[in-house]
C-alpha cells in the first residue's frame, strides 16, 4: 500500500483541462497532467482496504465492476508514492498491453469499484496509469518486446483495433510471427478512426505500432481479408487465424425520412473527419464538415459525446443531442450500491463545450425521433421528436412509451445517428463458416475464444458484442493465450 493515512489527508485532485475557449479551436488532446509531486500524493490515497474491488473486473448487473484487465492497481500506486516509476511500469505492464490507450479513453470503472469511493472521492486511478506510460516513454524504458525465440508458427489476426493488437502483441512476445491484417489505411482500428483525436492523438497509436514493429509484428493495411486476400490463402499461409474485427454494424433508425440527404451513422461522420485531419489537417474537404449547420445528434455515450465535440470543432450554429433513456441521478441510488458501476449525472467534454458555446448542455432526455423532414431537394430540414415515459409491459421489462401531446420540432441541417452497433459484419464470418451466437456475434466460449472452426479464434467486440477498449484488450489477452495453446501444446502467457 502507499502511505497509510494518505486517504485522510489528500483530497482527490485531477488536472485541470484545457479551457474551452482554446481547445474548442483545434485537435490537441485537452487533458492536462498534473506535476510529479501531486502524482504522488494521488498515489497516496490508495489505502490498505484489504479487499482490493478495484482489479476485480466483475460483472454486476451486466456493468464492469473494477479493471477488466485485473490491473494490480495497489501495487503500482505504492510504486509511485515510493517514487519507483520504472518498477511500477513493469507491474503495469504485466496486465495491460496499451496503458497509453485505457488511460486516455478507459471510463475508469476501477474507479468506481475504488474503496475510498465508498464514503468519500475514488483515487485517480486513470490518470495515474496514464502518468505511468508516459513517463515510460519519455525516459525511454518502454522498449519493444523482443521474443527471445521463434517457434517458426504463422498467425494472422484480422483487425488491428484494440483486441487485435494486444493478441498480436502478446503472441509475437512468445516467439510467433504474427500478422495483422486491417482493411482500413492505418492501423488501430476502432482506436485510429472511431475516436477522435482530442481524446486520443493519433501520434500515440503510431508509437505503440513502431515499438510492435521493432519486436517483430508486420502488418498489413488497406487489405480486407475474405475480398483483397482469400480465404484459402489465409488459411494455406497460416497455423492459425484470430478474428478481431468489432462490431461495425452500426444500428440504424428507419423512421420516416431515414433515405433523406445529411443523416449519417456516427462511426462514418467521426472516420472521415480524422482521415481528414491525418491527411491534410482537413484541407482536402473529405469529411462531412458542420461548419454554420444545425445539427442533432441522436444517441448519448461516448460516441454521441465525440459528435457534439467535433460539430463544435468545425462551427456549427447549434447542436442537440437526443436521448431516449432518463436523465442519471446526481448521485448513486439505492439499487446501484458501491461496487458497483456509478449510475449518476455527469457532463463529458463535448457537452461542456457545447455549454460553453451556446449557453446550456446539449442533451434532451426521455425522447425520441420520430420523423425526418426534409427540403424541395431532399436534404434533411428537421427532426420531429416526441417524449416518453418509461413504463413496465406485461412481462415486467422496462419500454418508452410516448406521450402524447410532446412532439417538438428541431432544425437540422446534419443528423449524426450514434445509437450503437449491433454486431460484426458479416461477409468475413460467413465466408469462413463462422457459427453465431443468438446476437449475431463470432460464437466462442469466453476464456477459450475457440470458434467452431479449426485453429480460427474470435475475441473483442467481434466476439461479445460493443464494449469497452479495456474488454477488448482483456479478450485479446486471453485469445492469444488460447492460440498458443494451440499451437504449441503449452502456454506461459498470462
Amino acid at each position: 500500500m502507499a502511505k497509510p493515512t494518505g486517504f485522510l489527508e489528500y483530497e482527490r485532485k485531477l488536472p485541470p483541462d484545457r479551457p474551452v475557449s482554446e481547445r474548442k479551436g483545434d485537435w490537441g488532446e485537452f487533458h492536462l497532467n498534473h506535476p510529479e509531486g501531486e502524482l504522488v500524493c494521488q498515489a497516496a490515497r490508495c489505502m490498505d482496504c484489504s479487499v482490493p474491488f478495484c482489479h476485480t473486473g466483475m460483472l454486476i448487473n451486466g456493468a464492469a465492476s473494477g479493471c477488466p484487465l485485473n490491473n494490480l492497481i495497489p501495487e503500482w500506486n505504492e510504486l509511485i508514492y515510493r517514487g519507483l516509476w520504472r518498477e511500477a511500469y513493469e507491474r503495469l505492464t504485466l496486465t495491460n498491453n496499451f496503458p497509453e490507450f485505457t488511460g486516455r479513453v478507459c471510463p475508469a470503472p476501477c474507479e468506481g469499484s475504488c474503496t475510498c469511493g465508498l464514503n468519500g472521492e475514488p483515487v485517480t486511478i486513470k490518470n495515474i496509469e496514464y502518468s505511468i506510460i508516459e513517463k515510460a516513454f519519455e525516459n525511454g524504458y518502454a522498449k519493444p518486446n523482443i521474443p527471445s525465440y521463434c517457434t517458426g508458427h504463422r498467425v494472422a489476426v484480422v483487425g488491428s483495433g484494440p483486441a487485435g493488437l494486444a493478441c498480436a502483441d502478446q503472441l509475437c512476445s512468445v516467439g510467433h510471427y504474427v500478422t495483422v491484417f486491417e482493411r482500413s489505411d492505418r492501423p488501430g482500428g476502432l482506436l485510429m478512426y472511431g475516436i477522435p483525436n482530442m481524446k486520443l492523438d493519433k501520434k500515440y497509436i503510431k508509437r505503440r505500432i513502431e515499438l510492435m514493429e521493432k519486436a517483430g509484428v508486420k502488418f498489413i493495411t488497406g487489405v480486407e481479408v475474405g475480398v483483397d486476400y482469400s480465404i484459402q490463402k489465409l488459411k494455406d499461409e497460416f497455423d492459425a487465424v484470430v478474428l478481431c474485427g468489432g462490431a461495425t454494424k452500426p444500428r440504424d433508425l428507419k423512421i420516416e425520412g431515414r433515405e433523406l440527404e445529411g443523416i449519417y451513422f456516427a462511426v462514418d461522420f467521426l472516420g472521415r473527419n480524422t482521415k481528414s485531419l491525418l491527411d491534410s489537417d482537413l484541407k482536402d474537404g473529405n469529411y462531412i464538415s458542420a461548419k454554420g449547420k444545425n445539427v442533432v445528434v441522436i444517441g448519448g455515450g461516448d460516441t454521441g459525446t465525440d459528435c457534439v465535440g467535433t460539430v463544435i470543432r468545425h462551427g456549427c450554429s447549434s447542436v442537440v443531442q437526443l436521448e431516449i433513456v432518463p436523465r442519471p441521478p446526481k448521485e448513486r441510488m439505492p439499487d446501484n450500491p458501491w461496487p458497483q458501476w456509478p449510475k449518476k449525472f455527469l457532463v463529458d467534454y463535448g457537452q461542456e463545450e457545447a455549454a460553453a458555446v451556446f449557453g446550456d448542455d446539449p442533451r434532451i432526455y426521455c425522447t425520441t425521433a420520430k420523423r425526418f423532414i426534409g427540403d424541395e431537394k431532399g436534404s434533411v430540414k428537421e427532426v420531429h421528436t416526441v417524449s416518453v415515459n418509461w413504463e413496465r409491459d406485461g412481462s415486467g421489462r422496462f419500454i418508452p412509451a410516448e406521450i402524447a401531446g410532446s412532439e417538438k420540432v428541431f432544425k437540422a441541417d446534419i443528423v449524426l445517428l450514434a445509437m450503437g452497433f449491433l454486431g460484426p459484419e458479416d461477409q468475413l464470418l460467413s465466408k469462413l463458416g463462422i457459427a453465431r451466437d443468438e446476437r449475431s456475434n463470432a460464437k466462442a466460449e469466453y476464456g477459450k475464444y475457440a470458434t467452431n472452426q479449426r485453429g480460427i479464434f474470435a475475441a473483442g467486440d467481434m466476439r461479445r458484442g460493443q464494449s469497452l477498449v479495456v474488454w477488448a484488450i482483456n479478450e485479446g489477452r486471453g485469445a492469444a493465450k488460447a492460440c498458443d495453446l494451440f499451437l504449441t501444446g503449452q502456454t506461459q502467457l498470462p
